[in-house]
């Protein structure tokens, strides 16, 4: 089993040293699709684009050879590495994100019920301490532990999708003639490292 907590702890700062953001690191497709997904974003737009997911791509896929030829390979099985932006329903991972997108609509997931359920759909109302305030709608307001949070995400709004706007679409007209078969969101390299 791969450790995400040491792998994000050595792919943070090369994501930092390119000026960077690292939003999630998780594996998933299992046994039979190992993927290694790398989320980032810009500071300033909170997005990153195509050349961004290259470079750190790159950046980290050299990183996890020179590991692998030192012997410390940190994850032992052949994987794919995606490196992309969060986009607009962008996963929240941190608890700074809940504080930054207050105002703005999640689909929380919890560790452990809470007064009966596991899944909570609200506004984010803010953060205090390592406390997260939910807007339930009919249901009121719940203050939940940023720990007992399994993971949460935006939802796809039209409030969202406005303050989202003024993010960059250029190079998107690039990718309109694109064949089927590239995925144009993430910069993938497949090779074993």
């Amino acid at each position: 089993m791969v450790d995400i907590a040491a792998l994000s702890a050595l792919i943070e700062p090369e994501a930092k040293a390119l000026g960077f953001e690292l939003v999630r690191v998780k594996m998933t497709g299992g046994k039979s699709d190992p993927t290694l997904q790398i989320m980032a974003e810009r500071p300033d737009t909170r997005q990153l684009m195509l050349d961004d997911c290259s470079v750190l791509s790159h950046r980290v896929s050299d990183m996890l050879d020179a590991l692998e030829a030192e012997g410390r390979d940190p994850i032992e099985e052949a994987y794919r590495l995606e490196v992309s932006s969060p986009g607009i329903d962008r996963p929240l991972t941190r608890l700074s994100d809940f504080a930054d997108w207050a105002g703005h609509e999640a689909r929380i997931r919890l560790v452990e019920p809470v007064e009966g359920r596991k899944q909570l759909t609200g506004e984010i109302v803010g953060v205090e301490g390592d406390r997260v305030t939910i807007d339930l709608g009919k249901h009121g307001r719940t203050e939940i532990g940023f720990s007992d949070i399994d993971n949460a995400k935006l939802t796809m709004t039209d409030k969202l999708i406005a303050a989202t706007a003024p993010l960059s679409s250029e190079g998107a007209d690039e990718f309109e003639d694109a064949p089927d078969d590239i995925d144009v969101d993430l910069a993938t390299a497949e090779d074993k490292h």
